[in-house]
């Protein structure tokens, strides 16, 4: 009874033992990489459902295709580049991303804002985000021709200069493959259809994916 006593003792103590050198054999998961998507309202989805803007359609290829991944949309409708800027230093800190998509820009055009500003402020997020080791996929606009030549042709030049300085991917334009096609935007002429979102999900995949690799 004794021998039976002490071979219990023995399991009992050693099991936990056993155990516990199991799970330390298990590596643990590692955490999920993140793509930050600093947007205005063409990323944010206006006028959609959470799950059919461009930028939800990618989350959903992403966690399909590239297991590891997650995507985060920071994006807000109205935003200019002097929110993002302001926002950047705090998304960086809470997310921790490993791929920064910028698509901003849109509403400085529109309300005319100065090219030098919107620029400055679109350095500063591309600075930041490399500072902080990530990836940046930098998503160009293009303006009606009423705000005049000059102003239109320098605010595609923007994206491109910035893109050239940091060397960081570049998109021209989001909406290149719907701009000419007026179905395939909302009443306001200003925002995409549910319709239309794949199109822009696979137009920027063309430049997000080799990022992920």
């Amino acid at each position: 009874m004794r021998w039976v006593a002490a071979m219990s003792l023995a399991l009992a103590v050693a099991l936990p033992a056993s155990a516990q050198t199991a799970a330390k054999a298990t590596p643990a998961p590692k955490p999920a990489r993140t793509v930050l998507v600093m947007g205005d309202s063409l990323s944010a989805g206006y006028g959609l459902t959470a799950s059919q803007g461009w930028v939800a359609l990618t989350a959903d290829r992403i966690a399909k295709t590239k297991p590891g991944w997650r995507v985060v949309n920071a994006s807000i409708s109205g935003e200019t580049t002097a929110g993002g800027a302001a926002r950047i230093d705090g998304e960086l800190k809470r997310n921790k991303p490993s791929v920064v998509v910028i698509e901003l820009g849109a509403n400085d055009g529109l309300r005319g804002l100065p090219l030098a500003q919107s620029r400055s402020n679109l350095d500063r997020m591309i600075r930041a985000s490399k500072a902080a080791g990530a990836k940046v996929l930098l998503i160009g606009m293009r303006m009606p021709p009423n705000l005049g030549r000059e102003y239109t042709q320098g605010f595609s030049d923007n994206y491109a200069a910035l893109t050239k300085q940091h060397g960081v991917a570049l998109l021209p334009f989001l909406l290149e493959p719907i701009a000419l096609d007026r179905n395939a935007f909302q009443d306001d002429n200003l925002h995409p259809v549910a319709t239309a979102q794949p199109k822009l999900r696979d137009h920027v995949w063309m430049q997000l994916e080799p990022l992920l690799r």
